[in-house]
């Protein structure tokens, strides 16, 4: 940039500074760039912190170790609860309050068995819990397009 092959490297920093740019080491044990397949991990890496004009640049020197996503220090995930029981498939299991089965009850007139099987049906969600309901107790809501006749 500077064309500093043969530069002073206190010339050089001097130069940056009065044109406002600032360097700072940064002391990192590690730097981790994830990327949507990968990770590279840096170890050991020298890393600089550059502000110019209000924005903060990072430099990284060294040699990454590439790892598949989701490999790393962190133990593999285990399925199953402490006591080493297979977990029930979330999916099919959603806790649902009392308190969320009472709205949606309220909300479209239902019984509380049926409050329940919606919000089931719908993970938990009142909105869409209440929307299945009140569609199926009513009818779908009038979309604007007049109904044809014979």
């Amino acid at each position: 940039m500077f064309g500093g092959g043969g530069l002073n490297p206190r010339k050089m920093k001097q130069m940056m500074k009065q044109m406002g740019i600032e360097v700072e080491d940064i002391d990192a044990e590690e730097v981790i760039i994830r990327t949507k397949d990968e990770d590279l991990v840096f170890t050991d890496a020298e890393v600089q912190r550059m502000d110019a004009q209000g924005q903060q640049t990072y430099q990284i020197v060294g040699e990454p170790e590439s790892r598949p996503r989701g490999a790393g220090d962190s133990p593999p995930a285990v399925e199953g609860d402490a006591a080493g029981e297979p977990e029930e498939d979330a999916s099919t299991e959603v806790d649902i309050p009392d308190s969320d089965v009472e709205i949606v009850a309220q909300r479209t007139g239902a019984s509380a068995t049926e409050a329940r099987e919606a919000l089931e049906a719908e993970n938990g969600d009142l909105a869409a819990a209440i929307s299945r309901l009140s569609d199926r107790l009513t009818g779908p809501r009038f979309s604007g397009v007049p109904a044809r006749t014979g």
